[in-house]
């Protein structure tokens, strides 16, 4: 009999993208979003954040993907709004249509926080404004040493409150950490970034996004249900008291513990092999 949760799932090994390249690995494992238009250095425009927000929306659904990888092309990650597709059109709407503008970036975030895959982002060279918002909205974040990140909203006469960054940012790198950023516009080097807890590792350029790759690897390989409750988790518990906290945990952790996976892991133990999750 057909499970009918399972049948609402499908593969994305073979998805095209339309704005950005979207590819997987040959069990399409792992998909690695690359942000291409190298020519401006991989800035966003409406139609890329709104195919974005739908690829991540959609992931939730994927039989197949169990860890992303977001990148840019050539040398850099983005320039964040296309001054011309994006900042020059939003310069002549009125209120409602900037509001619908300003949710819809927002949704983005919202969606890259609810898909249950985790998501690596790759940041090389320019990683700035919007784009720095998706640097901040992955779970994990890998640079070169050539990384530059400025999240610059103010420097064009905006509020740094972007796309959740007054909220998500001081919780990776610390309140004052953020508030420098966010009010200065100022770029922080890959070295500030990976002794402030932005970045988890610096690459070289040239291993980049093969060291990112791997790393998506390794948790696609692990028990993935778990690494969707953990992000779920993460998320989840932001606005809890610590009675609540640890209620929550208990009830993830014996979801998790009633999984086959759970099982298999204590079967590899015994038998001092490795196990073969399968995410169930």
């Amino acid at each position: 009999m057909t499970n009918p949760m399972q049948a609402k799932k499908r593969p994305f090994k073979d998805h095209a993208a339309k704005h950005f390249l979207f590819e997987t690995d040959a069990d399409g494992r792992v998909a690695t979003i690359t942000l291409n238009r190298p020519d401006k250095k991989n800035p966003l425009t409406f139609e890329s954040y709104e195919e974005l927000g739908d690829v991540f929306r959609s992931l939730t659904h994927a039989s197949d993907v169990r860890a992303v990888v977001l990148t840019g092309a050539k040398d850099n990650f983005s320039s964040g709004g296309d001054v011309f597709e994006i900042i020059e059109p939003l310069t002549r709407m009125e209120m409602p249509d900037l509001l619908d503008f300003t949710r819809m970036t927002g949704e983005l975030v919202r969606q890259m926080r609810a898909c249950p895959q985790p998501i690596i982002a790759a940041v090389d060279g320019i990683c700035a404004g919007a784009g720095a918002i998706l640097a901040m909205a992955a779970d994990f974040r890998v640079a070169s040493p050539e990384a530059k990140t400025a999240f610059l909203f103010t420097r064009v006469g905006l509020a740094g409150a972007d796309m959740g960054a007054c909220g998500i940012l001081p919780r990776i790198i610390g309140q004052g950490r953020a508030a420098e950023l966010l009010f200065t516009g100022r770029v922080m080097s890959a070295a500030e970034g990976l002794n402030w807890g932005f970045y988890n590792a610096l690459h070289e350029r040239s291993a980049l996004l093969a060291e990112a790759r791997q790393f998506a690897r390794n948790v696609a390989d692990g028990p993935w249900f778990a690494h969707a409750m953990t992000k779920k988790m993460l998320d989840q518990e932001w606005a809890m008291g610590i009675d609540q906290m640890i209620e929550a945990e208990a009830q993830a952790q014996a979801i998790c513990m009633a999984t086959g996976d759970f099982q298999r892991a204590f079967e590899a133990f015994a038998a001092k092999a490795k196990p073969a999750f399968q995410g169930n």
